[in-house]
């Protein structure tokens, strides 16, 4: 018997997780001390009333012989996936719903995806970026290269038509940099993958902090988009799921390679290793999507941007410099006093009580950088910056 060959290349600890072991080493030293959290991107607002409505409702139907359901559809419910549908006309896109997959998130449909392609194929991961789509590439098989996110290019690599890949991850707003590309910046990406028919994975998870109109809420946004792309969503962030898993993927009928439709592998994929998302999380995904839910969630999205300006104002006044806060929920600090990634964690964990990422974790070009989340609670949003302006 042999283990698979990426053990042996894979890092031991994934990042999240060395964060994690790192703070409760800190909690067991130091039990009588307070520690604010501004790393993992968690959610701190509770659920909208009309999430929690239905979640109450569908759980009593559960109840009933007359209203049980067992297994879902195999892609989910078209209740859910008409709504989806629905908020994709609103911005001008059609999308069937044979083309929507209701899933348990996006950080799972973009490991999941790499089944459909072959190992042979070359991926495009940018540096530094959400480790989840290396590891994963890794997991597969897949060669890798990357592309530089830098300072100089405002962390928004841009496409070298010299080079052919195959498949191309980008997220946008970007986890960790905050970075967003514009829609003439993202014609370019797809310019580049039909001219050299690449398929873009594109992680739209943070879409809902977009307020600008000239940067994409959908890839799809573009219309030569469908012949190379498939879109993830998440409702983690859009509606506070981090605890009830759900998202979705739209994958085109228009995408093919090598004249098999990427919809149909999808699909046959999905029917074979994944059972669905619970009836009540899908009816609870439902509401956030209605009226009423809509304005709830979008009350918690102006909380977390808030929590942003707080966190932006400090770094100014600090005269720190960062990226991202706009359009994103995350901020790419530089750290200070040429500290790297890893000493500045340790600095702010041992003399402040603060936990945030480091962002060496995301990839080489993340060394020297660091992330601030806006999820926490405002008052340790506040706690925090208190603090960080009394020692810089």
């Amino acid at each position: 018997m042999k283990i698979a060959n990426w053990s042996k290349t894979l890092k031991n600890n994934f990042l999240f997780q060395a964060v994690s072991d790192k703070l409760e080493e800190f909690k067991e030293k130091n039990p009588e001390k307070e520690v604010i959290n501004m790393g993992i991107g968690d959610v701190s607002l509770p659920l909208a009333s009309e999430v929690i409505r239905a979640c109450i409702s569908a759980t009593n139907e559960m109840g009933k012989s007359s209203s049980f359901r067992g297994y879902s559809p195999n892609g989910g419910y078209d209740f859910l996936k008409l709504k989806i549908k629905d908020e994709y006309k609103n911005l001008g896109i059609l999308v069937n719903t044979d083309e929507i997959f209701i899933s348990d998130g996006a950080k799972s449909d973009m490991s999941n995806i790499l089944d459909i392609f072959s190992s042979d194929n070359t991926c495009l991961i940018p540096d530094p970026v959400y480790p989840v789509y290396l590891d994963t590439s890794i997991m597969n098989g897949m060669k890798i290269e990357f592309a530089n996110a830098v300072e100089q290019n405002n962390f928004l690599p841009e496409p070298d038509f010299n080079k052919k890949v195959d498949i191309i991850y980008i997220c946008s707003p970007n986890n960790p940099t905050g970075a967003a590309y514009t829609k003439i910046q993202m014609k370019r990406w797809i310019d580049y993958a039909n001219s050299c028919g690449a398929v873009i994975l594109y992680d739209a998870a943070y879409e809902s902090f977009i307020e600008d109109d000239n940067f994409c809420r959908s890839i799809f946004e573009i219309p030569e988009s469908k012949t190379c792309a498939i879109e993830f969503k998440s409702f983690s962030k859009s509606a506070g799921f981090t605890g009830m898993r759900c998202g979705y993927s739209i994958v085109p009928k228009e995408l093919k390679r090598e004249n098999v439709s990427l919809n149909y592998l999808w699909t046959r994929r999905h029917s074979t290793k994944f059972n669905g998302v619970p009836y009540i999380i899908q009816r609870a995904a439902e509401a956030s999507l209605s009226e009423a839910g809509k304005k709830e969630c979008q009350k918690s999205i102006k909380y977390y941007k808030e929590n942003a300006q707080i966190l932006a104002k400090t770094f100014n006044q600090l005269s720190i410099k960062f990226f991202g806060g706009l359009n994103s929920p995350y901020l790419w600090i530089k750290c200070p006093n040429n500290m790297n990634s890893w000493e500045f964690f340790d600095y702010l964990l041992q003399n402040l009580n603060i936990i945030g990422t480091p962002g060496s974790g995301f990839g080489k070009n993340g060394e020297n950088y660091f992330r601030f989340s806006c999820f926490a609670s405002r008052e340790d949003v506040q706690k925090a910056c208190s603090k960080l302006t009394g020692s810089f």
